[in-house]
């Protein structure tokens, strides 16, 4: 059994000419909702579940998800109409939803990736991670460090300057962007500390003092963060070819 978790309750405020009257999570691409190509995604990959996090024009997933009858899927809505949790406190929330025991994939709506999933869930598991992040080769002012065993040691940006250090293995690291796509397993719900809004980065970051946070380094030949204007013209333009 494998659970889902898309990230689908941004603002979308890089994407204010197409989000002013739809959730990012509706934006099209090649005429289809963004959402709706992370679901068929995680459909191929053959998950259980997916846990959907809502609060930008919330109402409308929804009827999206109901008027194509949740894609014949098991899909459940975390609710953060309230109060945006960013993504540390998105899966906090969730946690009840998901089914119990089974790993999590976790990926943003916005993501375009060729990613072999499975690949990534085979990595988890021979690594024996508390949580597996994808990794990419591409050039940002905020970076991962994994050391040489291929565990998160720290995280620094290069604009400011700031560093965020687990570990004296830092110091013989390698630095990557993280894609937005990781699995956990379930056991990290109840190691979760962390209250009200918070990142998911941080978590990690303290958890990886004690438990295995893994890095998988992504080789594929796709990923875009459609979160950009130029980045979805892009990929539209991509697609159609």
């Amino acid at each position: 059994m494998i659970n889902a978790m898309i990230f689908a309750a941004g603002l979308g405020t890089r994407l204010q000419h197409y989000t002013k009257n739809c959730p990012k999570a509706l934006v099209k691409l090649n005429g289809k909702p963004l959402l709706e190509h992370c679901i068929l995604k995680m459909k191929d990959f053959g998950v259980d579940r997916i846990v959907i996090n809502v609060h930008h024009f919330a109402d409308q997933i929804e009827d999206f998800l109901e008027s194509n009858e949740n894609f014949g899927l098991d899909i459940r809505i975390s609710d953060e109409r309230d109060l945006l949790l960013d993504t540390g406190g998105a899966i906090k929330k969730a946690a009840p939803l998901f089914i119990p025991n089974a790993p999590i994939l976790i990926y943003n709506v916005d993501v375009l990736s060729s990613l072999d999933l499975g690949d990534l869930l085979s990595a988890h598991k021979q690594n024996q991670a508390l949580a597996t992040l994808n990794l990419i080769d591409k050039k940002t002012d905020r970076y991962l460090c994994f050391n040489h065993d291929g565990l998160l040691c720290a995280w620094k940006n290069d604009a400011t300057h700031e560093e965020k250090i687990v570990n004296v293995s830092h110091l013989n690291s390698k630095a990557y962007s993280f894609s937005g796509i990781h699995i956990i397993e379930s056991e990290l719900l109840d190691l979760i500390e962390e209250e009200g809004v918070f990142s998911v980065i941080d978590l990690y970051l303290r958890l990886a003092k004690s438990h295995r946070i893994a890095g998988f380094h992504d080789s594929s030949d796709l990923w875009m963060d459609l979160g950009k204007p130029e980045e979805l013209l892009k990929a539209e333009t991509l697609m159609k070819k």
